[in-house]
């Protein structure tokens, strides 16, 4: 994820969870405001009952007609009943006949209580209750008064509310991330500034860093071109010394492809000594061309190159080399299989692998090719002493060598190593069937 979407993301999950606690704690305030209101409001109408009652030898009398209209409407929503010490109903409102609520309610005198109650049909409602102790002549009586409202209204209230507030909220939720966004948008300006210009780089078109940045990544730029002017210079050098290694070596060179005629030698000798100068001339011109392109960037744009061909060539020279070893030579790779990228870069990993083969074997080596799971597997075996597995590794190291006294310079297999990451695969070493060492290029296909 980019930078961005992490910050939006995270952003979008916080300002979530508080927008969910927030309503959560708004609702639970508003609806204890409502309730508190409420019971306020049922107290009202109890204390309004007890006015209107008048106190007989038999018990408490209430006038037909209430303040309240809704006492004298069927089903309302508005009920009320009172109750002597025994819990028996003594008055009931018009509006609570036939309805179960408001049931009886212990209370002492002077004790008051607010209730959620559902009754046997599933409706809810609220009931307040308040005991009294009311003298009628001599002795007084207890009585509960007791006053019900359906929540019918109260839920509508509280719908009204959550669907208020989420509107409220979510907008303001869309509003604060619609500004982070723009916000991010204009703090991150100056990172999408200096990925175009590492593009523009990258493409050539321009030699370094040249905008202007903030102060966190001004360090960042300074060290880019830092490393920019490094790497040009060393670039500079490296050309310099290719151009002037080039130029060292063609000179000799035609020296001795003019000299070849006077040589009073076979025509077998002449014509090997002018196979090896054009390679020679080959290599020299691949490794410029090499260390100035990146060496196996560019493989996938390269023509498909046969290996068995490249293979036949090199196992051809290396026999006349090497013809006192009288070394038989395997070949297992069919001519389908092939590899993309330069034919001088297949040449170096061969012609080392193959020339390491020839100097180490006794008698036999085996080149084997094969395609397996999209991978290209070459394989060059020989029946000579081998490489240990705990030198492997060490071999593989520019300079190295494994035996001192044998003639070279110990970068054969690091070259062959080299080119074959380059190409995105890997070199490895094994124990040859042979006995002797089992070198393997595998390279994506």
């Amino acid at each position: 994820m980019s930078l961005r979407a992490r910050v939006v993301a995270s952003a979008a999950a916080v300002l979530a969870v508080f927008i969910l606690l927030t309503s959560l704690a708004l609702e639970q305030a508003f609806r204890d405001t409502a309730e508190s209101s409420r019971e306020e409001r049922l107290l009202a109408q109890i204390f309004l009952l007890m006015a209107a009652a008048e106190a007989e030898n038999d018990g408490l009398v209430f006038p037909d007609a209430l303040a309240e209209a809704r006492f004298s409407l069927p089903a309302s929503g508005l009920y009320a009943r009172v109750f002597d010490g025994a819990d028996r109903l003594i008055w009931e409102s018009d509006s609570a006949i036939g309805i179960p609520e408001p049931a009886p309610m212990a209370l002492a005198p002077g004790e008051r209580r607010l209730e959620f109650r559902t009754d046997g049909q599933g409706e809810d409602y609220l009931v307040g209750g308040f005991g009294v102790s009311w003298a009628t002549g001599s002795i007084p009586r207890n009585y509960v008064f007791l006053v019900a409202e359906d929540t019918a209204a109260f839920d509508v209230e509280v719908g009204r509310f959550r669907a208020s507030l989420a509107a409220w909220l979510g907008a303001m939720a869309l509003l604060m991330l619609t500004a982070l966004v723009l916000i991010l948008a204009w703090g991150l300006a100056p990172l999408r500034r200096v990925s175009a210009e590492v593009a523009a780089v990258e493409a050539g078109k321009q030699a370094k860093i040249l905008g202007t940045y903030p102060s966190e990544i001004r360090a960042l730029t300074d060290n880019l071109n830092g490393l920019l002017a490094h790497e040009q210079a060393r670039q500079r050098r490296l050309d310099n010394a290719l151009g002037d290694l080039a130029h060292s070596l063609k000179t000799p060179l035609a020296v001795i492809r003019g000299a070849i005629g006077d040589i009073a030698t076979g025509k077998e000798t002449a014509l090997l000594v002018e196979d090896q100068l054009a390679r020679m001339d080959t290599i020299i011109a691949h490794q410029l061309q090499r260390a100035r392109t990146g060496g196996g960037q560019n493989a996938i744009l390269s023509p498909p190159l046969q290996v068995a061909r490249v293979a036949e060539r090199l196992i051809g020279s290396l026999s006349k080399v090497y013809r006192d070893k009288g070394v038989a030579v395997t070949m297992a790779v069919p001519e389908e299989i092939q590899i993309n990228g330069a034919e001088g870069d297949l040449m170096e990993m061969l012609g080392n692998l193959l020339d390491n083969a020839f100097k180490w074997c006794r008698s036999r080596v085996i080149v084997r090719a094969a395609t397996e799971k999209g991978t290209l597997v070459i394989a060059i075996e020989d029946d000579g002493p081998g490489i240990p597995p705990q030198h492997a590794e060490r071999l593989l190291a520019r300079g190295t060598r494994a035996d001192e006294a044998v003639p070279g310079h110990g970068i054969g297999l690091a070259m062959a190593r080299e080119i074959c990451e380059a190409y995105g695969g890997r070199l490895g070493v094994e124990v040859s069937t042979l006995g002797g060492a089992r070198v393997c290029l595998l390279i994506p296909t």
